[in-house]
């Protein structure tokens, strides 16, 4: 296998069907080995999968049930964000006072309270859904930083269906409008995971900047300065 496969959604689909995706999407934000997975894409990807001309073309014997994609989706982003809020709670604090841990670090803290105090906790839940890592590390921080189980699964619920039925619709829509849209599987998955990545890329540049140090003086009063 092909590491790189990894990486593509259309091999998880033709790969492991229905079953797969679920599983994926539940690791995605469940489970915090999942990080890497390619979520946005392959709820894209499964959409289109669930139209009669793209399961043809990319080797699916039948579509995948709209019907069910649209509640088994929600359903495991929800329990699997759950969980990570669950480890979050429990074993939140443990692990994040390891400073050498390969998974948590004490920046993914901070980050998870920049996103609480910017947005409040309820849409830091709801907007984390769209940004890969955040997803799947935001859970457990909500659970470390205290936030009610019950208060989190209500926007838990609403982010989770947004985030995987606006995506899987997205995805039927083009598939079953666009003329011979399977060629264009691959550039289209690149194209959002780099629209899912721009807010990451602008947020380490933001604080690059913050963190750069404010370049000396060059002007004519410094140099009277120095001289004198």
């Amino acid at each position: 296998m092909d590491v790189s496969n990894l990486l593509s959604a259309e091999w998880w689909i033709v790969t492991f069907g229905l079953i797969g995706i679920l599983t994926i999407i539940f690791a995605e934000t469940g489970l915090l080995i999942g990080f890497f997975l390619p979520g946005d894409s392959l709820l894209v990807v499964a959409g289109m999968g669930a139209s009669a001309q793209v399961a043809s073309a990319v080797g699916l014997d039948t579509p995948f049930p709209l019907g069910l994609l649209l509640i088994g989706a929600p359903v495991c982003a929800i329990a699997g964000a759950q969980l990570g809020h669950y480890i979050g709670a429990k074993a939140g604090p443990r692990l994040f006072a390891r400073p050498e841990s390969k998974l948590f670090k004490q920046e993914y803290v901070e980050k998870a309270q920049h996103y609480f105090e910017k947005f409040g906790p309820e849409k830091a839940v709801v907007l984390a859904r769209f940004i890969p890592i955040v997803r799947t590390f935001l859970n457990p921080v909500a659970g470390m930083l205290g936030m009610d189980r019950r208060r989190f699964l209500l926007w838990n619920i609403i982010g989770g269906i947004l985030w995987t039925d606006g995506l899987l619709l997205f995805g039927y829509f083009i598939g079953s409008r666009i003329p011979n849209v399977d060629r264009y599987i691959l550039p289209g998955a690149a194209v959002i995971i780099l629209l899912s990545i721009i807010p990451i890329i602008r947020e380490i540049m933001k604080n690059r900047k913050a963190a750069a140090p404010a370049p000396d003086p060059k002007g004519k009063h410094h140099r009277e300065a120095a001289g004198s």
